[in-house]
Parts: C-alpha cells; structure tokens; sequence
C-alpha cells in the first residue's frame, strides 16, 4: 500500500484565505503565505490552492499570490482556480505551481484536461470535482462554479470522463459534508475508487482525527484533504500522522 498523503487546502479569495461550511459564509483565516510556511513546518506532504471565486468573477487565476507561497515553501502546490487555457495552467506553473486543478472550465471543456496532460504529463493535471448527493436521483452530481451551478453530469461518470481524458488525480468533494465536521463522505469515496484507477484526494467533512483513519481503513483513496481543522488548530498534521502511524495506516514521514 502507498504511504496516504495529508494535505491542507486554503481556499482563497482575493488574497486571503477564507473558509465556509458548505461552500457559503465565508470567514477569513489569514495570509495564504504565512499558513503555508506554518503547514510545510508542521510536515504537510502537499498543499492545494484553490481561487474560489475566481470563476465566478471571471478573473484569472491568481499567479501573484502562488508565486509569493513558492519563493518560501518547497512542498508541491496544487492550484486551480479561474484557469481556462493552456496560457493559465503555464502561467500558474511558472509561478510555482506541480500540479493543475481544473473544476468549470473542464465541465465546459473537457478537451482542456487533454491538452494539460499533453503538453504537461498527466502527473501535472488534476480534475476537481465538486459533488452533491441528489437523493430522488440516487445519484451524486456534479456542482460548478463555485458551488453555484448544478449540472447534470452523474460524478461518477465525469470522474471517468476526466480519467479517460488524461487527468491523472481526482480532487473530489463532498458539497454536502463540506465545513460540518462530520467526517468524510465515505460511500462517495468507495463508489469513485471502483471506477476510477488514478489516485483520489478527498475532501470534505473532517471534524475529528478519527476521520482520518476512518477514511484510509475504508476505502482506497490516496491522499485526506482537510481545511477547517487545521486552520482553526482543531488538530496539527503531526497529530494526524501520529494517529495513523498507531493505526497502521502507511504515511510520509
């Protein structure tokens, strides 16, 4: 088995890293920069970025800000975010990003994972998915936008779509466990995995560090993502590790 990845997310806008419960009331939590160095220094294996209303707002990706985080962290950086063409993604990787993110605009487009992973490598591509649960459909669908826009693609088959594209990670959360602290949306993960066979980060619901272990003991997705918990001191990527260590779950030291 892989050694599982931890990896906080800072959702920023404007700047500042902000955080919300269900993709709404945003709060803000400080200096994208200064939260980095603080994540690299506790041992995070990676770090995800991610404009959250850059697409809505219609603004570029914010390559100012990741340059400012990569001249003083060396852990990789996922980013996304605003990013619609080749120009974004290697604007954003020039600045410091390792790997790309694509939400909306690969729902508009999916010829755009293709061309990333064509002129990039497949490692470089990330397609994240935001999801919420549609209970008369029994099905999970994919939202865009933000969280503002529901489409009608099943998540299951656009993970597929993405893979076959030339995505080579998920990046996949559960709209409805998002900022709740109720733990990780572990049917989603189990169903993604059966189909899927690139890594998967989840994300979405962390409370407690028994989530964690709860994540990686029932199902195989690669790497647990979490905001809230970590930025709010609820728990340390230390602690996390710790705990996993003692519950036998392979991880980076």
């Amino acid at each position: 088995m892989l050694a599982k990845r931890i990896i906080p997310c800072l959702d920023v806008d404007h700047g500042r890293v902000k955080k919300g419960v269900n993709f709404v009331n945003l709060t803000d939590v400080g200096d994208p920069v200064a939260i980095a160095q603080a994540y690299e220094q506790q041992g995070a294996d990676e770090l995800v970025f991610l404009d959250i209303t850059a697409t809505n707002e219609k603004r570029k990706a914010f390559t100012d800000t990741i340059a400012a985080v990569a001249s003083q962290v060396f852990m990789p950086l996922t980013v996304g975010g605003g990013i619609n063409a080749l120009e974004d993604m290697q604007a954003l990787l020039k600045a410091g990003a390792d790997k790309i993110a694509l939400n909306s605009a690969a729902v508009h487009n999916p010829d755009l994972i293709r061309q990333g992973a064509e002129k990039f490598g497949q490692q470089c591509i990330v397609c994240a998915i935001d999801v919420r649960y549609q209970p008369e459909k029994d099905r999970y669908q994919v939202v865009i936008n933000g969280g503002r826009k529901p489409t009608d693609l099943d998540a299951l088959d656009w993970a597929q779509t993405a893979v076959s594209a030339g995505a080579g990670e998920l990046l996949v959360t559960s709209m409805d466990c998002d900022g709740t602290k109720k733990g990780f949306d572990l049917k989603l993960y189990q169903a993604l995995t059966a189909v899927v066979d690139v890594p998967i980060v989840a994300s979405g619901g962390c409370g407690q560090i028994s989530d964690f272990t709860e994540l990686f003991k029932e199902t195989t997705v690669d790497a647990g993502l979490a905001a809230s918990v970590f930025h709010f001191g609820t728990l340390t990527i230390p602690q996390v590790k710790a705990e996993l260590k003692q519950n036998e779950v392979p991880i980076r030291e």
